[in-house]
């Protein structure tokens, strides 16, 4: 089980802006804000979330679970309205598992966001 999961964002301000508006339909919240250097979100139990300013990065690949598929469009939707790029609509991924419905977005640093569930509704 993972305690906690971080992502390097070159422009800080911006990045906590989308995720903000990209993870609240996920029910995470701004919990812990350390500007202009990191930021951590909660969902649930603790804050699991945090994404931190680096000057160099690579990309990375993050799938926060979702309750249901409505959540994983709302997802979407609000990461695109906060300045994501899509990189996957809202859909079934059968060459996943039949059951894998998820939506995938580029955030602003370039790092792909997903929100996935396996419920059917």
């Amino acid at each position: 089980m993972l305690e906690h999961v971080s992502v390097p964002v070159r422009n800080f301000e911006k990045a906590k802006a989308f995720y903000l508006a990209a993870l609240k339909p996920l029910g995470y919240k701004l919990t812990q804000d350390y500007s202009p250097q990191a930021a951590g979100f909660k969902q649930g139990g603790h804050t699991s979330f945090w994404i931190a300013a680096k000057k160099q990065q690579d990309t990375t690949h993050i799938a926060f679970r979702a309750k249901s598929r409505a959540e994983v469009r709302a997802f979407h939707k609000a990461a695109l309205k906060a300045g994501g790029k899509d990189n996957g609509k809202p859909g079934v991924r059968k060459d996943y598992s039949p059951d894998y419905y998820a939506a995938f977005v580029f955030d602003p640093d370039g790092n792909n966001i997903e929100a996935v569930t396996f419920k059917k509704n």
